[in-house]
């Protein structure tokens, strides 16, 4: 079977508790260039592919014309390696002029026209990751203005090539100075990540006052063994890659369901101008989408872990639940779960529960405390489960 690579979610990040500026009450969604097209700076040799205005400008135009826009992926995000290699006169940073001719806030206008918003990629330290020009201390205040200027919506500020302390001063004060824009900035951090992602070293109080987002964990590739990394690190501690090359099509459904249960940002990593129709069906499922958005705002746990299956459950709003069952093995048959509500500890309407299918788009029936649910997950596959009470 051809692979079917999914979304490259983000590493898992927090918005239940997050800066109260009125952004990103729910995970945001959305369209970015690094796990797919990394530093590709090459638009002599690969000019549909390289990192360039005409490479945001034609994702924009997909989001906008392919149904995605109407769904909620509404984050155009510009990653790493866009800038030139040193600053303007005045101290700025500046677009590549060869890559992005008509400069960032030509490209803002064009996606807002398209009902988008435009992301953007800062790093506090000396350097990107790429080894472009970063911000320091010195720098953020300039930078911050900048974006503001340009009309950027969101800032994903990475860690590279910096220390501790530049990062404990730095973090907090670009939070402060996007504020003072009077532009509505979602800011991202990755600090987290480069901390360890556990307190004490992560101080998550003081991120939740700071920052809309934040990153834990490293970045994802494009590779199941990766996903499963990423969901057992979640599942220890409490970027959608589908549509892409690493995932088959049942692996790209296991992402899209942790996803949407752990109440991470739907970010995609992909070619929207040749993604698979398979791909796109994950993708836009409509109910998967409302799980991962439900504005209950709470992160979805595991329940258990044995030597074939996983089960996560997360807490909706309305009395509702949405329940994964992920079998981790490739190899082989499919293989039988059976459930049932009360083992699940979904027990507040004694009446039943009425269970649907997301990816099957089926409704199952109606099941009281104790019915069996019989499932069948094929191997490296997840059956997600969408738990409405019976009681009004």
């Amino acid at each position: 079977m051809q692979p079917v690579p999914l979304v490259t979610l983000l590493s898992v990040l927090g918005l239940a508790c997050s800066l109260d500026n009125g952004l990103m009450r729910t995970p945001p969604m959305g369209w970015l260039a690094w796990e797919r097209y990394r530093c590709n700076t090459d638009c002599t040799n690969d000019p549909d592919n390289c990192i360039s205005e005409h490479l945001f400008r034609a994702m924009a135009d997909r989001l906008a014309e392919d149904g995605w826009r109407a769904l909620g992926y509404e984050y155009v995000n510009i990653d790493d390696c866009w800038t030139s290699k040193k600053r303007d006169a005045q101290g700025r940073l500046q677009p590549d002029p060869k890559r992005f001719p008509s400069g960032i806030k030509a490209l803002a206008d064009y996606v807002h026209a398209k009902g988008l918003k435009l992301g953007i990629y800062g790093d506090m330290g000396l350097y990107t990751c790429g080894g472009y020009p970063g911000t320091t201390l010195d720098t953020v205040q300039i930078d911050a203005e900048t974006f503001a200027e340009w009309g950027v919506d969101m800032l994903k500020l990475d860690g590279c090539y910096s220390n501790d302390s530049m990062k404990a001063e730095g973090y907090p004060k670009m939070s402060a100075a996007l504020n003072a824009t009077g532009r509505p900035i979602a800011y991202s951090c990755s600090w987290p990540a480069y901390q360890g992602g556990l307190p004490p070293q992560v101080n998550y109080t003081q991120l939740g006052e700071i920052c809309n987002l934040w990153r834990n964990y490293g970045d994802i590739q494009d590779s199941w063994d990766d996903v499963l990394n990423v969901i057992d690190w979640f599942g220890k501690n409490q970027e959608l890659i589908i549509g892409d090359f690493g995932l088959s099509y049942e692996q790209s459904k296991v992402q899209m369901a942790l996803w949407a249960v752990l109440a991470a940002p739907l970010f995609m990593s992909n070619d929207l101008r040749s993604i698979s129709d398979k791909a796109k069906e994950i993708l836009q499922n409509q109910m998967a989408i409302s799980i991962n958005q439900d504005r209950l705002g709470l992160q979805g746990v595991r329940m258990l872990k044995d030597k074939y299956f996983e089960v996560w459950k997360r807490t909706l709003s309305k009395g509702e639940y949405a329940v994964a069952f992920l079998l981790t093995a490739n190899d082989g048959t499919p293989r039988p779960y059976l459930a049932n509500l009360a083992k699940l500890y979904i027990v507040d309407c004694r009446l039943g529960y009425k269970v649907y299918d997301v990816f099957d788009s089926s409704f199952l029936g109606i099941f009281t405390l104790i019915d069996v649910i019989y499932l069948k997950i094929n191997p490296s596959g997840v059956v997600l489960l969408h738990i409405s009470p019976v009681c009004v």
